[in-house]
């Protein structure tokens, strides 16, 4: 009889168990969140009640939105972006999900023994401009070196302030059933861009991250008067995971209309070659916003007057069935399940 070694087997999905880190782990699925919920949030004394794309806290009567990121996007220059202009738009995103105005952020820099001080530049020119055009200041930062056998070219870490103006309510947990759907354009862009970059990979087609700040569509939003509950931007995990964990939190199920998902045609056949559901590809320029059923009109009409909203559309409804759950109507009329991603689809995308 054969002897079967299943220690030799290998698997594209990491086991839950794990004793080790694996890239699972970074994936923004259910990995991350079982390292999250099970050792840093128990280590630090916190509950799952406060995550969220930012912490807001108090601090001298004002309420501040404070939250940080790290970026180890590979390559490091892709179409449409860098990690330059991502560290900065990815941090001012995080704020302005909380209903936050961004004003401040620091950058720490780890870089790589021997990487040409010229990339090094260009990426700082990135942030700089990227800093600009989301109208917040990089006010302090830090920088390290490690040897060339212990990174790989250059990681940053950004972390930002922002204000949150009295009144303004938005979190995870107020979705309710009968509240509405919102995505600000087209999905699963970023995550395509990058990998049509990596070794091996080519669409025949061009596509451009959609990196970008989106505080100025936030703050057009929240100035529409219209009841916005819930605010995220779909990064790693893409709206998949961001709809899953809104669903967790809130106690609601959501479901969703495939034939009204906003994905672009070389998105669409880019993750047909990979095997990727573009609903799990994450995004660097969108968010989804969950708003009253009675302001849904008015707060689309702003989102599509604003450039980064043009191609705002609703994509589906909270619902008191299947809670925690996401769903969505296929064009046959059938229903499957989007379930949270486990691991890493797309490593290292930002």
């Amino acid at each position: 009889m054969t002897t079967v070694d299943f220690a030799a087997w290998s698997c594209p999905v990491p086991l839950r168990d794990t004793p080790a880190v694996v890239m699972g782990h970074g994936g923004g699925g259910a990995m991350s969140a079982e390292l999250v919920e099970q050792l840093f949030l128990p280590a630090f004394g916190a509950s799952p009640d406060d995550l969220g794309d930012s912490a807001v806290v108090t601090a001298g009567g004002a309420r501040l939105a404070f939250s940080t990121d790290s970026y180890v996007v590979k390559p490091m220059f892709f179409p449409g972006g860098s990690i330059g202009d991502l560290a900065v738009n990815g941090t001012v995103n995080d704020l302005a999900m909380s209903g936050a105005t961004p004003l401040y952020l620091s950058t720490a820099f780890i870089l790589q023994e021997g990487t040409d001080l010229a990339v090094v530049g260009r990426i700082a020119q990135a942030m700089g401009l990227a800093a600009a055009a989301a109208g917040v200041r990089l006010v302090t930062g830090d920088t390290k070196v490690v040897d060339s056998a212990s990174g790989d070219g250059v990681f940053v870490t950004t972390a930002g302030i922002g204000l949150v103006a009295p009144g303004v309510e938005i979190g995870p947990r107020r979705a309710r059933p009968g509240d509405v759907v919102l995505v600000s354009g087209d999905i699963g862009v970023h995550g395509i861009a990058v990998m049509s970059c990596r070794d091996g990979l080519s669409f025949g087609t061009s596509v451009l991250s959609d990196t970008a700040p989106l505080a100025g569509l936030v703050a057009a939003m929240l100035g529409s008067g219209g009841d916005v509950r819930v605010l995220r931007d779909p990064t790693r995990g893409g709206v998949a995971a961001s709809l899953n964990e809104i669903a967790r939190a809130s106690g609601v199920g959501v479901s969703l209309a495939e034939r009204d998902l906003p994905v672009p045609a070389a998105v669409r056949d880019a993750c047909s070659l990979l095997g990727l559901d573009p609903l799990q590809v994450a995004n660097e320029g969108n968010l989804i916003a969950i708003v009253a059923p009675g302001a849904a009109d008015e707060v689309l009409a702003t989102m599509r007057a604003h450039p980064l909203g043009a191609g705002a559309r609703v994509i589906g409804t909270c619902v008191a069935d299947h809670p925690g759950m996401v769903v969505a109507r296929t064009a046959l009329g059938g229903t499957r399940v989007i379930s949270l991603p486990i691991g890493e689809q797309l490593p290292r995308i930002c």
